[in-house]
């Protein structure tokens, strides 16, 4: 039998302990045995190891072979620039390794905030005194005390217990606070046993003698810490499509490579002439800058998501949100505000709301008496904190006690005599007061309890015989209340005399009213539902809380709308196999709840099945296995704890449901941009392989050298590059349904339009470019020109500024595949202006200093060059302008779309 099938005794006995505990040298031995009671780390892969993955990925692979290439180019034939390229791409895998690497050691403190969460000293009775311990030392068959206000340090069965509740939200997701009592329970699962207190919880009021038999990774807590480490952390599909898409560049750009090194040789280039070509063919379709451009657009989406209250602690989940379909959502703290508050009340026949009840008690006895019930009937109490007081107690006392307090009700007018305590079985609580009006009980607590103690009910100022008639109507008023979802609680009193028997008080009472508790909605959430579905987002809840509450509260934020929704609970999803769950997990419209840690997983793991992209919102320890196996976990950053903090992708910074439809808007334009910058950095491709096919197939002087390629790609191209990944999102981007998981980063109109067509425009207008200072020099087809004749570093240099005024243009007609670029106003992405003058300010260092002269093997040109390449960047405008016409007219979907 588990130990909260056992009475107290048996359970003492089934773990060689006594109602006094243990023994220090009992203790000692239990410690070497079941070790210390914390939260152990797996066995992690040492930090140069996991660096040295973040420089070992497929495309990084690929760099460190060009880079060796270029070295070995430069010892064979020194002078080329080649060791300047080769130090260059070194430090851009070098940058996102150690990004990488940052990202996965900060994701590993989510095991750190599992230790704080946890108490570090308890009293037990050790040698039978009590004795204060660090909460580490506690062993299986130590009795522990606890009282109100006190963390609960390991799992433990209850031996005593006086009026105790629990807040097991952190672990169970449940918001009530729970009773908890010796006797044996029937219950198969231990997290729902009322014996039973589970370590990471509270101890909200009463106290409570009981004895630990789980401690460390043993507990239900440890459970949850060894999911949290061992849930894999999936591949954002940002992620995965930048994966493909750097195998996809990477093989296309090797095998360029290898076809003209091949045809190199067969038309008699030498060897490392043809070598160094080969590695400018590979260098030109590379774009080195792709991955830190990704990194940094994601980092500045990342800060404007910030703005708008959501801290986005990995950045590929920038775009992971973009496309989500589903939002698993938690419901206590995420779409509620995880406080009780007085809803509606059941006063004198009438149903009132909160205001309702307080504005009341001045002209109606039964709505006083109601609130003096809520006033003076509780077991709370003020501490201080921080030089401030502070009442601490059950959420629902305390939020009845602000309602009296609101009406005016002074509990200084009245002193305690005498109480009995609740405890699970009566499931109310009476306190003997003696007042003005002289000794008074006041009673609390469930209907079915209080009810059948009553004789008596209030009407107004009169006071009335409680009928079978009147108890009917009282029980239909309880279903009413029920039925949205309501904790519902009688409030009863009496006249009492002195010294009357206190085993009698509870008799004769008269029954006021009743009074309907719930935690509230957040007010803007029903608005972000209605958004979200707008957009083609699911939002399912996940709750460990009770289906009636869930779905009370479904109702009311709108989550559900059909008069029949599917609700599953905890206990149904045990029985189902991961095939009936995902096909359960099909319905529109699905509130799960009573769910466990392990069966949230399986939800969220059904629901990826399904090819489905899940985001999953929580704040309790409860959730963080889940928030870590999703493909975009979002915590609560003010309510939640620090294991859901550290183990998310996201923290909403106001707990606001709401601004992950805020979120929503910045992932989805995080695709489109970087398809933006994508289109532009890989136009500039073209003008940069044309010049070596050139060179090899016409036997022309090289219009372009390996390092003015990398001037372009890593230089003067990536701050418009990122200043396309700022723009801001569509304001018809969430009108539309989240992208389709077949949507490519690059695709063949993508392609076409940069390679094809924006590119070709470009090459002509280099290539040209170099011919016209050529012909300017005199230069005749046949000549041969040394790397440092005057002539063809002009003509170089004037190739290359006009790759670089071409790419002006170009950042304007990137900003919308099909809207024209007039129709954005010139400041609405100061990033773009400042980025051409960036790029404009790095060409001219380039060509008219003297050591951007000597790095590059640059020439300062004539005026007369540049005004040659404004009549071509003005028909690369006019041009993409036409195709964006045609777009628009005719919806084309052919390579014109460019999508």
């Amino acid at each position: 039998m588990k130990i909260h099938h056992l009475t107290a005794p048996e359970a003492l006995a089934s773990l060689h302990s006594a109602a006094d505990g243990l023994t220090e040298d009992q203790a000692a031995r239990r410690l070497k045995e079941f070790g210390p009671n914390r939260v152990e780390q797996l066995a992690r892969r040492p930090l140069a190891i996991r660096f040295a993955k973040g420089l070992t990925h497929f495309f990084a692979l690929i760099l460190w072979v060009a880079a060796g290439l270029a070295l070995i180019a430069e010892w064979r034939q020194p002078g080329q620039g080649m060791a300047a390229l080769g130090a260059a791409i070194v430090g851009v895998i070098l940058i996102n390794g150690l990004f990488s690497f940052w990202q996965e050691y900060r994701a590993e403190r989510a095991i750190l905030a599992l230790q704080r969460l946890l108490p570090h000293r308890v009293r037990a009775l050790r040698d039978r005194v009590v004795t204060e311990i660090p909460s580490e030392d506690l062993v299986p068959g130590d009795v522990i005390l606890l009282q109100e206000g006190d963390d609960v340090p390991a799992d433990c069965r209850v031996i005593d217990a006086l009026g105790v509740r629990v807040n097991n939200a952190t672990v169970t997701g449940e918001s009530l606070p729970k009773a908890r009592d010796a006797r044996p329970s029937s219950e198969e699962d231990p997290l729902r046993a009322k014996n039973v207190l589970l370590a990471g919880t509270s101890v909200v009021s009463g106290g409570a003698r009981a004895v630990v038999f789980a401690t460390g990774m043993r507990t239900a807590f440890g459970t949850i810490a060894h999911l949290t480490q061992t849930a894999g952390e999936a591949l954002s599909p940002l992620q995965r499509e930048i994966v493909r898409l750097s195998r996809v560049v990477a093989i296309l750009a090797v095998a360029l490579g290898v076809v003209f090194f091949v045809i190199g040789r067969a038309i008699g280039l030498p060897f490392w002439a043809n070598f160094i070509f080969a590695i400018g063919i590979i260098v030109a379709n590379v774009p080195e800058g792709l991955l830190p451009t990704v990194t940094l657009s994601l980092a500045m989406a990342s800060q404007r998501m910030a703005r708008r209250h959501a801290l986005v602690r990995r950045l590929a989940s920038v775009e992971a949100l973009g496309c989500a379909t589903v939002i698993c959502t938690d419901k206590t703290g995420t779409l509620t505000q995880n406080r009780m508050a007085l809803k509606q009340a059941f006063v004198s026949g009438e149903v009132l709301d909160a205001d309702g009840l307080v504005a009341r008690a001045g002209a109606s006895l039964a709505a006083r008496k109601v609130l003096e019930v809520a006033r003076l009937c509780h077991d709370l109490k003020t501490v201080d904190r921080n030089g401030r007081p502070e009442v601490v107690g059950d959420p629902m006392e305390i939020a009845l006690a602000d309602a009296a307090r609101r009406a005016g009700l002074d509990a200084d007018r009245a002193q305690r005599m005498d109480e009995v305590p609740f405890d699970a079985d009566r499931k109310r609580l009476s306190v003997l007061c003696r007042t003005p009006e002289g000794p008074t009980l006041y009673t609390k607590g469930a209907m079915e309890t209080v009810l059948p103690l009553c004789d008596r009910i209030r009407d107004g100022e009169a006071v009335l015989a409680l009928t079978e008639e009147r108890r009917a109507a009282v029980a239909r008023a309880l279903e009413a209340m029920a039925d949205r979802g309501l904790r519902v609680l009688a409030c009863a009193d009496r006249p009492a005399a002195d010294g009357e028997d206190r085993t009698g008080l509870e008799r004769g009472l008269i029954l006021s009213g009743l009074v309907g508790l719930e935690d509230p909605p957040r007010p803007e959430v029903p608005g972000a539902i209605r958004t979200c579905r707008d957009a083609g987002i699911r939002v399912v809840m996940v709750t460990g809380d009770h289906p009636h509450t869930a779905l009370a509260i479904a109702r009311e934020i709108e989550l559900v709308r059909s008069p029949s929704p599917v609700v599953i609970t905890g206990d149904e999803i045990r029985r189902l196999s991961d095939t009936q769950l995902q096909l359960a997990v099909a319905a529109p419209e699905i509130v799960f709840a009573r769910v466990t840690a392990d069966q949230k997983l399986r939800i969220v793991a059904a629901l990826q099945a399904r090819k489905e992209i899940v985001a999953v919102t929580g704040d309790g320890v409860n959730d963080a296995p889940a928030l870590k196996k999703a493909d975009i976990g979002i915590a609560m950053g003010l309510a939640g704890t620090d294991v859901a903090r550290e183990a998310a992708d996201m923290v909403l910074v106001d707990d606001n449901f709401a601004s992950i439809v805020a979120a929503v808007e910045e992932g989805r334009a995080v695709f489109d941009n970087i398809r933006k910058f994508l289109t532009y950095i890989l136009t500039s491709n073209i003008p940069e392989i044309v010049p070596y096919l050139a060179f090899v197939v016409f036997k022309i002087p090289l219009p372009l050298t390996i390092i003015q390629i990398l001037a372009v790609d890593l230089g003067t191209d990536m701050l418009p590059a990122l200043a396309l990944g700022a723009e801001p999102p569509n304001h018809q981007v969430m009108q539309r349904p989240p992208r389709p998981r077949t949507a490519r980063l690059l695709d063949r109109p993508l392609l076409l339009r940069a390679y094809l067509f924006l590119g070709g425009l470009e090459a002509v207008a280099a290539m040209s470019a170099f011919f016209w200072v050529l012909e300017g020099g005199a230069w005749a087809y046949g000549d041969r020109l040394s790397g440092s004749d005057p002539l063809y570093l002009h003509a170089t240099t004037a190739c290359l500024s006009a790759i670089i005024v071409m790419q002006v243009v170009n950042v304007f007609a990137c900003r919308d595949h099909r809207a024209s670029a007039f129709s954005f106003g010139l400041f609405s992405n100061p990033l773009i202006l400042a980025g051409i003058a960036a790029e404009v300010a790095l060409i001219l260092l380039i060509d008219y200093t003297p050591w951007g002269n000597l790095f590059f093997g640059t020439a300062p040109i004539a005026l007369g060059a540049w005004l040659f390449v404004i009549p071509f960047a003005v028909g690369m405008l006019v041009l993409e302008e036409a195709r964006k016409w045609i777009v628009r007219k005719r919806n084309a979907t052919s390579w014109l779309s460019g999508r």
